[in-house]
């Protein structure tokens, strides 16, 4: 039987560069863990969230964070939301579930997405050539966080500091999605 060890790596390879002030790189490290909320289950999840994370119940196309800022709670759908923390073992939903309990069906989405910050001046310039949203900051405020098309991909885009974002995508089209937003920085650059 053949002696060999399977090692996890980053979908890109941990991404990380500077383009005049403004960074790009992969949010290594990043749990995604799908919230499914059951018919009739909103208060059971408004509840069950606040007691857990101190955090609101975002409507959707909106986010809310955990009261330590260490969890963001994204609304993809009436009946979804994604919770997203730092965490490093293939454990995330079942952290989730034991902290949410039964209010919801729980899904680790963490290796079916990308995730990349963009943080710094260039960032809506550089979003704004491959993304059709409004992006302007009385438009797309603080913690705003919507599906879009980006360069054909599917995608999230939340808005989580003055000019910094978080930029989701599915792992399977990693490198395209780097790739549309990289040389967009680098066209505003």
């Amino acid at each position: 039987m053949p002696d060999f060890t399977l090692t996890e790596k980053p979908a890109l390879g941990g991404f990380d560069h500077d383009f005049d002030g403004t960074s790009l790189k992969e949010n290594v490290g990043l749990a995604i863990v799908s919230v499914a909320i059951p018919l009739g289950g909103d208060d059971a999840v408004a509840e069950a969230l606040k007691s857990a994370y101190g955090a609101d119940t975002p409507v959707v196309g909106d986010s809310s964070l955990s009261k330590d800022g260490a969890t963001r709670i994204i609304r993809t759908a009436t009946d979804q939301l994604f919770v997203l923390f730092q965490h490093e073992t293939p454990d995330a939903a079942q952290i989730v579930a034991g902290k949410l309990g039964d209010a919801g069906y729980y899904v680790d989405q963490t290796h079916n997405w990308v995730g990349l910050t963009l943080d710094g001046p260039l960032s809506r310039a550089a979003l704004e050539r491959v993304c059709a949203m409004n992006l302007h900051k009385d438009r797309f405020p603080l913690n705003k966080a919507e599906r879009t098309v980006m360069e054909h991909m599917g995608a999230i885009v939340a808005r989580t500091g003055e000019d910094a974002f978080l930029l989701l995508s599915a792992s399977s089209s990693a490198g395209s999605y780097l790739h549309a937003i990289e040389t967009s920085l680098k066209y505003v650059s």
